[in-house]
């Protein structure tokens, strides 16, 4: 809920907004949006993704996630849920091709019917996407290592500076590529975690899709 309303404020500022506007556009009272806004009463979830189209913010979906608290939580209300209920943004699963098909006209089209989602508390300014790691080239001896089976978050809006594990578009190929941008001596290069790939120059041929901001195992 707090991230949700800090995200509603920051875009009425963006937007030079009212409350009196936001309410006209998802049909609600002013006051009833001020009572949102300063937590005295929750908003069931259509309506916070009501708000949230209504800021064009269309690529956002609020989702309930259910996590299980701490050891220590439990110690201390053992006699209370043992349970979390937080809110979280839902973005949907893609694949390795779809990914490498870098067609803005198929960006703004949307999400799909019978797509899956998966959650994450990053907030994407844009349209963000997951997709499952395949094969082991980003599978390192030590250190950071993004092994296959996991699921990685690529917002397609953060700058792609040297150092970012990335999604790139190589020439030749159909679909995306997952490596790590590094430059050296003025050149940038696609480097897997593994050394035993060979890293790829990345020229002016090359594009980056998106930026990888988040990890996580699928079981």
């Amino acid at each position: 809920m707090d991230k949700w309303i800090a995200l509603v404020r920051t875009k009425l500022r963006e937007l030079k907004l009212t409350q009196e506007k936001l309410a006209e556009r998802v049909g609600a009272s002013q006051g009833g949006v001020g009572h949102w806004l300063n937590k005295r009463r929750q908003p069931d979830l259509p309506t916070m993704n009501k708000v949230l189209h209504a800021l064009g913010l269309e690529h956002l979906e609020i989702a309930l996630v259910i996590r299980e608290r701490s050891a220590a939580a439990d110690e201390s209300a053992a006699n209370e849920c043992s349970y979390d209920i937080t809110s979280a943004f839902r973005y949907p699963v893609s694949n390795w091709v779809r990914a490498g098909q870098v067609n803005e006209q198929a960006r703004e089209a949307g999400y799909q019917p019978g797509e899956v989602f998966e959650v994450s508390d990053h907030y994407a300014k844009g349209a963000a996407f997951w997709l499952q790691v395949r094969g082991d080239a980003m599978t390192a001896p030590i250190g950071i290592s993004v092994a296959q089976g996991m699921m990685i978050l690529v917002d397609p809006d953060i700058d792609p500076e040297p150092g970012k594990m990335v999604i790139a578009r190589i020439p030749g190929t159909e679909e995306a590529t997952f490596r790590q941008l590094i430059e050296e001596s003025g050149q940038r290069y696609l480097k897997p975690l593994n050394p035993t790939y060979p890293k790829t120059v990345f020229d002016e041929h090359c594009r980056v899709i998106g930026v990888v901001v988040q990890a996580t195992a699928k079981f």
